[in-house]
């Protein structure tokens, strides 16, 4: 196959998924969030936007406290530190082991590496407003 034709097929699959779109596919999270609208989904520009005007920052100033509150949350995660917020939760890093898993397609059995991965365990307080 050439380089060009790579190319074309890329660009053909992009307009059909386009197309599916449109159509608007089932898909597996769509049980989750029926609306956009209903359940928005909140970025850091926006947190950064509601410190700026209840704080009275510029919009500049707090979308870089927000950015360093990330920061020192993803370095001391890093670093195998548990970062602890007081009514909101705790981040912490928990070590997976290496396992034997099997390829569903070939049901041949390969091995998965070892890994840490970063899980959040949600305040008391946090539980119970979730929960009213």
């Amino acid at each position: 196959m050439f380089p060009c034709q790579v190319v074309d097929n890329r660009r053909k699959r992009r307009s059909l998924l386009r197309k599916a779109d449109d159509i608007g596919p089932i898909r597996a999270k769509d049980h989750l969030v029926k609306n956009e609208e209903e359940h928005p989904l909140t970025t850091t520009t926006e947190i950064a936007e509601k410190i700026a005007s209840e704080h009275g920052l510029t919009k500049v100033q707090s979308k870089a406290v927000v950015e360093s509150v990330l920061a020192a949350i993803s370095a001391a995660s890093v670093s195998g530190n548990e970062t602890s917020l007081p009514g909101f939760g705790k981040f912490k890093v928990k070590a997976t082991p290496e396992r034997e898993a099997r390829n569903p397609a070939t049901g041949a059995t390969i091995k998965v590496a070892a890994a840490r991965k970063l899980s959040f365990v949600p305040a008391k307080a946090l539980k119970d407003a979730l929960n009213k």
